[in-house]
């Protein structure tokens, strides 16, 4: 089969594209032929080793694991012993398996880390959301403590975590205000924002608005932001190391709550991303779509930090 290989950390040029052994079924894993996947910034700080500190996790000076991916939609084609009954051969499912690597043509996974796509559904629209959407889920519900009548300001609410906290929010009755550049404003306004800060127009020093939530999907507010801005906050990711040691350390010393988590995979989550899509209130906007080939052109992509949406891969059928 053929996979995306990883031998040293760098830009998108160390990933190639090589022919390796084709894995079998494991215990207690459903064997899954890959037909989508999407691309993270996940993705390319672990194909850089970046930030320094995260290599303890990765490998200190080449990747421990030589196969790069954490979304994926595909094609159960085998079911592991001791899952008899729970999945079937020719199931559609989609999830997140960032320690497996997903950009191969077959992966092995475990049954908790994936969930049945919708009937009908596309491979490549379920691929886009197990790690924005399962992030933006648990930023909003599980750390934030949405409430329906609550409001709730989204920082970089047009890129792949933000525009589906707006849309998942937006479905559970929340008000949101949506902070994205001046040209996405008519775009968070489609997605169920009700009110647009666009920043390159009214810096966001200058919003007097205080709300119950503040979710910084972008990574750039400080912890004096989130204190004026809003009750409570969760940060997802960071621009810089020493913006995440800066407000790590102010949030334990301070007393104003701020939640600083990474997503969990897990069926249950995914089921409600999968429910919402089927209802109708969840959909990915998906800027780009590459081949399985162009795989590494779609990092490159979503490296510029300027993407629209999500980012999706398409393999051949």
């Amino acid at each position: 089969m053929k996979a995306y290989v990883m031998h040293r950390y760098g830009g998108p040029q160390v990933l190639h594209l090589e022919e390796v052994d084709q894995p079998g079924p494991l215990p207690g894993h459903l064997l899954v032929r890959v037909l989508a996947n999407s691309v993270n910034p996940a993705d390319w700080h672990v194909m850089r080793g970046s930030p320094i500190i995260a290599r303890m996790a990765f490998g200190l000076f080449k990747p421990r694991n030589k196969f790069l991916g954490g979304d994926f939609a595909g094609v159960v084609e085998q079911v592991g012993q001791g899952l008899e009954g729970q999945y079937r051969v020719g199931d559609h499912i989609f999830g997140e398996a960032l320690e497996v690597g997903t950009f191969r043509e077959y992966i092995n996974v475990k049954p908790s880390v994936c969930a049945l796509m919708p009937h009908g559904a596309q491979f490549v629209s379920m691929a886009c959301f197990p790690i924005a959407g399962l992030t933006a889920l648990q930023g909003l519900v599980t750390h934030g403590k949405l409430q329906p009548s609550e409001s709730v300001l989204i920082n970089g609410a047009s890129g792949g975590v933000g525009h589906l906290a707006v849309q998942i929010a937006t479905a559970m009755g929340a008000r949101v205000t949506a902070v994205c550049s001046n040209r996405n404003a008519d775009f968070a306004r489609s997605l169920g924002a009700q009110e647009v800060v666009a920043y390159d127009h009214k810096p966001l020093a200058s919003h007097s608005g205080q709300h119950h939530l503040v979710l910084d999907t972008h990574g750039n507010l400080g912890y004096a932001d989130f204190k004026r801005l809003g009750q409570r906050g969760v940060a997802i990711g960071f621009t810089t190391l020493a913006r995440m040691l800066a407000l790590a350390t102010l949030k334990t010393i301070g007393r104003h709550p701020i939640a600083i988590f990474t997503a969990q995979p897990n069926t249950a989550d995914l089921n409600t991303l999968a429910q919402m899509a089927e209802e109708g209130k969840l959909q990915p906007h998906i800027e780009k779509t590459y081949e399985f080939a162009e795989l590494p052109a779609a990092i490159a992509h979503i490296e510029a930090m300027r993407t629209r949406g999500k980012v999706a891969v398409a393999h051949a059928v």
